[in-house]
């Protein structure tokens, strides 16, 4: 339709009463969006077109929020905070279910472990092996270019770069160790060794979060969880005690690494650039 051509009344009578296809509906609405003397044309009441309006606006601008949010919310945070960590990839559902997957598997190896009169290994050792790292997948899959399809307009956000990945972490650690800690009362053998896991969990975290300083966050997580699994084998082939990761000696090395890393972290935090290398920085 050309700028000089207008609406007959016979078709705004017909698309105003509803008796057009919908592809001529579609041609008339794009006539009708550059053409001010037919939109005047159309026929409307004033008062049932503010009532509607009304009636959707509350929706449009504020659509309801997540259950995490909402929660989040009554917790204190405020509003922006828990919009921005109810969007957490690594807080969607399929990390949820794959944690809870891998916890229901710990704990049935416990299970098997103590119920075999055999078994040289401690019942408790697969779940306190693999419970530290739960909260490092969390972390990978938080913030960067190639895990969050917001990335890019968040970036141009004050909520970018450090502020961000530091929230979300503390999101994914909390979580992690929410579920893990339903899931210690469930486990054979004295409840105190089964809390053994939160100090490595922090200490690995920590880490983590320091070493993503340098490259992202993926590379980290996996190369922690490696050098964790592999620490723990070690430590069993050599002592033949599956528990020797989780002794008080360890655990006390494990909280003064923590204790030395978390002010490492802040004091990098600037360092918190997904977006490109950190390898590529002088």
């Amino acid at each position: 339709m050309s700028a000089q051509w207008h609406l007959p009344d016979e078709l705004i009578e017909r698309y105003v009463t509803g008796h057009l296809e919908p592809v001529q509906v579609m041609s008339v609405e794009t006539h009708l969006a550059r053409c001010e003397r037919c939109r005047a044309a159309v026929p409307y009441e004033r008062e049932w077109l503010v009532a509607s309006w009304e009636g959707i606006e509350d929706l449009v601008d504020r659509p309801r929020p997540r259950a995490a949010e909402r929660v989040l919310r009554r917790l204190g945070a405020p509003g922006h905070v828990a919009t921005f960590l109810a969007a957490t990839p690594a807080l969607a559902r399929g990390w949820l279910v794959a944690v809870t997957a891998v916890l229901a598997f710990a704990l049935a190896a416990a299970h098997l472990v103590n119920r075999d009169p055999r078994a040289a290994l401690d019942p408790l050792v697969p779940f306190l092996a693999v419970a530290p790292v739960l909260p490092l997948a969390g972390i990978a899959l938080a913030y960067g270019p190639h895990v969050d399809p917001a990335y890019e307009l968040q970036a141009a956000t004050p909520m970018a770069g450090s502020r961000s990945l530091l929230l979300r972490a503390v999101a994914v650690l909390v979580t992690a160790i929410t579920l893990t800690g339903m899931t210690a009362p469930l486990l054979p053998g004295p409840p105190g060794l089964a809390a053994a896991w939160l100090l490595p969990a922090l200490a690995l975290t920590a880490a983590t979060l320091a070493l993503s300083t340098r490259f992202v966050p993926l590379i980290s997580a996996a190369v922690l969880t490696a050098a964790w699994f592999g620490t723990v084998a070690a430590f069993t082939r050599l002592t033949g005690d599956g528990l020797a990761p989780f002794s008080p000696t360890a655990q006390t090395l494990y909280g003064l690494a923590a204790l030395i890393l978390i002010p490492l972290v802040y004091l990098r935090r600037a360092r918190f650039d997904c977006g490109e290398p950190r390898w590529t920085r002088q």
